[in-house]
């Protein structure tokens, strides 16, 4: 059994080191230990540095795409190099290597998919107790739209199966963490946590550059992944109550008109009527995105099943690089992982 552990990268050459000697290179249960490094389009010397670490796999985009394209070309490189396996890790070493033995453990006893480690927040100095009620916060909303059990969504310590790995879809460009639980629990797949510890702080958080900006895109985050796996609810739950409401006001104006008032509520009628016409388009909104996002699930399942027989008619997960990974209009092609001494410079990828 192969684990690979995919660290993206963006400028860390001062903080790779560090992250790279902390990880384990053995693990009960485990056959091969490989660490991929994805460069996300870096200024400063990271490819280098882990070319010169001896990694085992680098993969370095033309341009900083973000974290959430970097975990899904981490993704699909690893799947490519023949992971069984994926750990996610950060590059500026906030967790331990020592606890992937224990991150991986559920999946290997097969009590999980995908594996969570769950940071001690309460007792992390350096997060401020704004930040910290708001981990709380954004926690509980993806406990609650991905049916999971995650006290920590943020973390990106994580471990993952093979065929896990093969069914995340990541459409956000901020950040992979709230969107994979979520996506996780709305198609099935069984999410654990493990409690982990934590290092200290290498350098301030590049994602999280002031908290109004972090809330607003991680609210984003959530409520596009609620209306993409959940659609009828999104539409369908604000389109009833305008309908209760529309139908409240009109029955309101009835009872007026038929006792003789109703001439000096005309405002009341067109606001009625403009609340049964809303809620009545929603509804019928929410029942179109529910048939367009059946579709999308049979899509992914399509491109689950293919990916599954590439796999079989391979007799194993696929050892060779693929250059076959889809792309953007608006970006450079995806590049398959490369053995660390073979990665170059504008080789085309995604992190």
């Amino acid at each position: 059994m192969k684990l690979i552990i995919q660290i993206p990268c963006f400028n860390e050459e001062a903080t790779l080191p560090g992250t790279l000697a902390d990880l384990p290179r053995t693990i009960p249960g485990i056959d091969e230990v490989e660490v991929l490094v994805i460069d996300d389009g870096s200024s400063d010397r990271t490819a280098e540095v882990a070319r010169e670490l001896r990694v085992d796999h680098i993969v370095r985009l033309p341009r900083n795409l973000g974290l959430a394209r970097a975990f899904k070309a981490g993704l699909e490189a690893s799947l490519a190099a023949g992971a069984d396996l994926v750990v996610n890790t950060d590059a500026d070493n906030q967790y331990r290597g020592e606890d992937i033995p224990a991150l991986v453990k559920p999946i290997l006893e097969r009590r999980a998919d995908i594996v969570v480690g769950a940071r001690p927040i309460q007792e992390i100095e350096h997060f401020s107790p704004v930040k910290k009620a708001l981990q709380r916060l954004g926690s509980q909303v993806v406990r609650w739209a991905s049916r999971t059990s995650v006290p920590d969504a943020p973390s990106g310590f994580r471990a993952m199966t093979r065929a896990a790995a093969m069914r995340m879809h990541i459409f956000s460009e901020y950040t992979y963490t709230l969107e994979t639980v979520i996506q996780a629990g709305q198609i099935g797949l069984t999410v654990v946590s493990v409690p982990i510890g934590v290092n200290p702080q290498s350098r301030p958080s590049r994602l999280i550059r002031s908290i109004p900006s972090y809330l607003r895109r991680s609210a984003l985050t959530i409520v596009r992944i609620f209306m993409t796996y959940r659609p009828f609810k999104f539409f369908a739950i604000p389109g009833t109550m305008a309908l209760l409401a529309g139908l409240l006001i009109g029955l309101r104006f009835l009872y007026l008109f038929a006792v003789g008032e109703g001439s000096g509520h005309v405002q009341s009628l067109l606001l009625g009527v403009l609340l049964l016409g809303t809620g009545f388009f929603l509804v019928v909104v929410g029942l179109l995105a529910d048939l367009i996002a059946v579709n999308r699930k049979l899509l992914e399942e399509v491109d689950y099943r293919i990916q599954e027989l590439r796999d079989r008619l391979d007799g194993a997960p696929a050892a060779a690089p693929r250059l076959d990974v889809a792309s953007t209009a608006e970006e450079a092609p995806v590049g398959a992982a490369q053995p660390a001494g073979a990665a170059h410079d504008g080789n085309p990828g995604d992190r």
